[in-house]
């Protein structure tokens, strides 16, 4: 598509005249890398975050975003444009990634001891006729899918991991790193769990019914698993988005899933973050749910065969989508992309939030 490059950087961009070395000043040598739950601790000088941080840029709509420990920065993605964007305390993206291949950009993860950025990438299928992203089309919506991964310092693609193989609708959502490098990602239209080591190999770790939502009645893939979490006693915390389900799948075993028993479900849970002291958060938005927009807190006394909701915490922002832990508190990220979906992609918003709770 002619332009498209030019276009998606300048809508990504605050000023559009955003340039490489900027985001590479940015970038320091990266620590040693702490758990997966915990974030790393960094040399940098650091800059207190504001509560509040508004996101600029037009129609970016990032769904997914992380905290990057070796610039005390976020990285965020876009629905919209694919891109990955550093962004600071004063809310302006800078470009890292852009890589049309990609179409769209979902969770995102830093794996510091690697040097290595990974990203779920795709064509979003939200009906026969959407168009959420600027370059999706009829052949790729839907079934294409899969993890790109990319140098932490430059942004340069590394690899791109189909995971899509199989003739059905996909929808690679969120991931999680475990402390040896595997991946492992959520298909949301599959209920599908899969494991890509850190060489590049891709594999299912585990389908089950149970993380399985299905189709609705007019013959569109509901969504199901969604945001995943490690426990560094070597399981994954995963959710069912339309039903609010919890469930625990060992490493060791992972066709062993079983269901975490709640005193409430909460549908609606998008992405999942897990802290050292074990508190497990969970963002929930109403996109396609009958859930609430709020930020929920979660414990457990048994190793997460059961949980109970310690906190609900309504959003002043619609749709929040997913929560990023950082030295200067713990952040959600909202940005309007309920109408990115239910207009079909013929309605965008600009800018972004990313608020402290």
């Amino acid at each position: 598509m002619p332009g498209t490059t030019s276009r998606r950087r300048a809508a990504v961009a605050a000023s559009g005249a955003l340039a490489l070395a900027a985001t590479l000043a940015l970038s320091l040598t990266p620590p040693v890398q702490a758990a997966e739950s915990e974030p790393p601790r960094s040399s940098a000088p650091r800059t207190a975050l504001p509560e509040v941080i508004q996101g600029v840029g037009h129609a970016i709509h990032p769904e997914g975003f992380t905290w990057d420990p070796t610039r005390n920065a976020f990285l965020v993605g876009s629905l919209r444009y694919g891109t990955i964007s550093v962004v600071g305390a004063d809310g302006i993206p800078h470009t890292l990634v852009d890589d049309p291949s990609l179409v769209a950009t979902g969770g995102i993860r830093v794996d510091v001891a690697r040097n290595r950025i990974l990203a779920t990438y795709g064509d979003v299928y939200a009906g026969p006729n959407a168009l959420l992203s600027v370059g999706s089309t009829p052949q790729t919506r839907g079934r294409y899918a899969g993890l790109a991964i990319f140098d932490l310092t430059t942004g340069a693609l590394k690899k791109r991991v189909d995971l899509s193989q199989a003739p059905v609708l996909h929808l690679a959502n969120d991931l999680v790193v475990d402390p040896a490098g595997n991946a492992y990602v959520t298909d949301s239209f599959t209920g599908t769990i899969f494991k890509v080591t850190p060489s590049g190999t891709a594999s299912t770790l585990v389908y089950d019914k149970k993380l399985d939502a299905g189709y609705d009645s007019a013959g569109l893939p509901n969504v199901g698993v969604n945001g995943i979490v490690y426990d560094r006693a070597g399981f994954l915390i995963t959710v069912r988005y339309d039903t609010g389900q919890l469930f625990r799948v060992p490493l060791r075993d992972p066709r062993a899933v079983t269901e975490i028993k709640l005193d409430r479900r909460i549908p609606g849970t998008d992405g999942m973050a897990l802290s050292a002291d074990g508190t497990l958060y969970a963002a929930t938005n109403t996109i396609r749910s009958n859930g609430v927009d709020a930020l929920f807190k979660l414990r457990s006394d048994d190793g997460w065969k059961s949980a109970r909701v310690v906190s609900e915490q309504a959003s002043p922002e619609a749709a929040p989508t997913t929560m990023a832990l950082t030295p200067s508190g713990d952040y959600v990220l909202s940005s309007n992309v309920n109408v990115l979906f239910q207009s079909g992609g013929t309605e965008t918003r600009d800018g972004f939030v990313l608020r402290r709770y």
